[in-house]
């Protein structure tokens, strides 16, 4: 009887809450969790992610209006300074932006659309990397060669010009019927269509060195189907990489997506994300009103920071060769 047979034995005998905390008690005492505590560093980005997060949640609570809603600007507020300043006025706590918009509630609302398309852009293309990086990997022959000749044509060119290449085509297809919401699917399906490549080349690897080892042979002899053996067999096997992949491809979607609204191809300024304000403010730099772009910047390079640390802990820490 197999280890795992005897431990889903014991499994049922005992309370559903002694499970948990077993379960619990083995991700504490994991090497990974140790790797996490040992450095401070990775705890503080870890936390400072956290908040990014618990702040783009509780937007409509924290802020002091809502800066999509016409109806709560008013052009009299507009380009009030910090409050700490001598024009400074409540509650606008780092000013005001042209529209009357605080500029406080505009950067945790925009830090919302900014996370919505970065986490629905790695998840799409994290989707489709896997599924093709699959299918090469483990099918081989000429379907490998056209999925990998494919995935070099696309290598060839910068993520951020295939995004806007895309940007474009729908925007010559559609015209004025994208609102805001079309808009952000066209900029996940962009960002999703960007970065596809790395997680496909990665798996691929992955899926070569997996599909020669006894336990897929064992799968195949007993008669289960190629798609069952790849994604319940082999595709565990391959999920240390393709997690630090998509820490690293959360910030540089996030990048992009505030790279495609600065050049004014991403979300419009009725509903900005972090890019869309960092364009708005920088109409203002020379005018004197610095902090309409310096506080949206300053967010979003925290933020970046944050997620790019967390991506080199994670890295390192799921590298067998660094442990």
């Amino acid at each position: 009887m197999s280890e795992a047979v005897v431990q889903h034995q014991v499994e049922e005998r005992v309370s559903p809450g002694a499970v948990h905390a077993g379960r619990f008690r083995r991700l504490v005492d994991s090497d990974l969790f140790y790797s996490f505590r040992r450095s401070r560093i990775t705890m503080v980005a870890a936390a400072v992610t956290l908040a990014f997060f618990l702040l783009a949640i509780f937007a409509s609570v924290l802020a002091v209006q809502n800066p999509f809603d016409p109806a709560q600007l008013q052009l009299m507020n507009s380009r009030i300074s910090p409050l700490w300043t001598a024009d400074g006025q409540s509650p606008f706590l780092l000013g005001t932006d042209e529209q009357g918009r605080d500029v406080l509630s505009a950067i945790l609302y925009g830090l919302r659309i900014s996370l919505v398309v970065g986490i629905l852009g790695v998840i799409f293309s994290g989707a489709l990397g896997i599924l093709l990086g699959l299918t090469a990997g483990y099918v081989g022959g000429a379907v490998d060669g056209l999925i990998m000749r494919i995935a070099d044509v696309q290598l060839s060119f910068p993520a951020i010009l295939i995004a806007l290449l895309i940007n474009g085509i729908a925007k010559s297809v559609f015209g004025n019927r994208l609102d805001e919401m079309s808009m952000l699917g066209v900029l996940v399906l962009a960002i999703g269509l960007s970065f596809w490549v790395q997680y496909a080349r990665t798996v691929r690897g992955s899926v070569m060195v997996e599909k020669n080892k006894d336990y897929v042979a064992a799968a195949q002899l007993i008669g289960l189907p190629a798609p069952v053996i790849m994604l319940r067999h082999v595709l565990p096997n391959t999920m240390g990489p393709i997690l630090v992949i998509a820490t690293i491809n959360l910030a540089l979607a996030i990048i992009t997506e505030a790279t495609l609204s600065f050049l004014g191809s991403g979300m419009p300024e009725t509903m900005p994300s972090l890019g869309t304000l960092i364009r708005i403010g920088n109409n203002y730099l020379f005018a004197g009103e610095w902090w309409i772009v310096a506080f949206p910047g300053l967010a979003l390079a925290v933020l970046i920071l944050s997620i790019n640390l967390l991506g080199d802990w994670l890295r390192d820490a799921l590298n067998p060769k660094l442990r």
